[in-house]
């Protein structure tokens, strides 16, 4: 019986969602019905454990499953030892330091001897030890960022996304610690043939977090300019260039990272380019 590749995933959040969709857009079917815990793929040998997220990397130490999508911040608070694969581009958020609006912060110093509550207390140990800081770390499973209006501790440690959370509790942002995203990791103990699986979803994976990044755009531009805007516009290996029907003018097409556009647009027009035209990529293998 041929082997599929165990790969874990959230059992609820956004990371669940963004992880689905993700295997997806990669050609990768997967029936999963409501509540279920595990699933096939119909048209990739592939398995799906839907875990919790905070089990994830003992699972992947010990074998159970071959390889996660999960935050890097977890890895780096319970699995270090972990290999990570691609980062994904997805489920951004960061893991900060927050204090109650009345705190006067000043600087890490400002918290020696006080009580920090958090739910990543070796992310934590580790600041504080590179910080040269003292203090007292409560350990919650649950909203952190109740802690200070209770008494509980002075600052809190948690992940932060929009700071919305915060605000709501009156507590402010006032350092970030670490800056994390989803991951692909990799068990130590995964066999070589589920091995040559995982290539198989790392070169599916990487098609389409370059299309996501990427743009196709579509230009007409005058001949006594197209070095320049090849210059501007390299593309993967080189912009295809055609002859229009009107003399003196050619078609270029290429490929351009999303964030570069808007930088280049002004310059593009200044070269004369027009009808200029950007369309998503669905799939990009380099």
């Amino acid at each position: 019986m041929k082997q599929k590749l165990r790969i874990a995933v959230q059992k609820s959040g956004r990371l669940f969602e963004d992880s689905q969709r993700i295997l997806k857009d990669a050609g990768i079917s997967i029936d999963n019905g409501k509540e279920q815990l595990k699933a096939s793929s119909q048209n990739f040998p592939l398995e799906v454990l839907y875990l919790r997220n905070g089990d994830i990397p003992q699972y992947l130490r010990d074998g159970v499953v071959d390889v996660a999508i999960i935050g890097e911040n977890v890895l780096i608070e319970k699995g270090e030892d972990i290999v990570k694969g691609e980062k994904l581009g997805f489920s951004k958020c960061r893991v900060s330091l927050a204090v109650p609006k009345s705190f006067k912060y000043n600087s890490i110093r400002d918290l020696n001897g006080a009580k920090i509550a958090t739910s990543y207390p070796n992310t934590v140990k580790q600041f504080l030890q590179k910080s040269n800081i003292e203090a007292e770390l409560h350990i919650i499973n649950g909203s952190v960022e109740i802690a200070p209006n209770i008494g509980l501790a002075d600052a809190i440690v948690d992940i932060v996304s929009s700071g919305s959370t915060l605000f709501k509790n009156n507590l402010k942002e006032v350092e970030v610690i670490l800056k994390s995203e989803a991951v692909l990791a990799i068990s130590p103990q995964i066999s070589e043939e589920r091995q040559a699986i995982l290539e198989k979803l790392q070169f599916r994976l990487k098609s389409v977090l370059n299309a996501r990044t990427s743009k196709y755009i579509l230009l007409n531009a005058p001949n006594d300019k197209l070095e320049d805007i090849i210059r501007l516009l390299p593309g993967m290996r080189s912009p295809t260039v055609l002859p229009l029907a009107e003399e003196g003018w050619s078609s270029v097409h290429t490929v351009i990272n999303e964030q570069r556009f808007w930088e280049v647009l002004d310059e593009l027009k200044s070269y004369g380019a027009e009808g200029i035209l950007v369309a998503p990529i669905e799939k990009m293998v380099l």
